[in-house]
């Protein structure tokens, strides 16, 4: 079951994939994690992440029509699959379970001293 679960960098790029929906493309993907992250990351990294993630079955890919923005190049887009809709669900629960124990936090009362 660990092959199941998503790194930190894994399960960002899922959402970010889950957001952009019919634009979660490699390159839009990278500009959007920047952009909400504040952290850059290379094309390359994007790119074998998005593979991983398909071959671990929580992706899907299809190409897009060719764009005469991109010379006729077609775009490859991604999808959240079923079974990576499961995975975020446990990565959440997880980090959620785990934040309710977490003494301070769980009762959303912060205690200043």
């Amino acid at each position: 079951m660990s092959d199941q679960r998503l790194g930190e960098f894994e399960e960002i790029i899922l959402l970010l994939v889950g957001i952009l929906a019919d634009e979660a493309y490699a390159f839009h993907i990278g500009e959007t994690y920047t952009r909400q992250t504040g952290k850059s990351s290379s094309i390359g990294a994007i790119h074998s992440t998005l593979s991983r993630l398909e071959q671990k079955g929580f992706l899907k890919s299809l190409h897009s029509d060719p764009t005469p923005v991109r010379g006729g190049r077609r775009k490859r887009i991604y999808r959240i699959t079923a079974l990576g809709q499961r995975a975020l669900t446990a990565s959440r629960q997880l980090r959620q379970s785990l934040w309710n124990q977490f003494p301070g936090f769980s009762d959303l009362s912060f205690h200043h001293e």
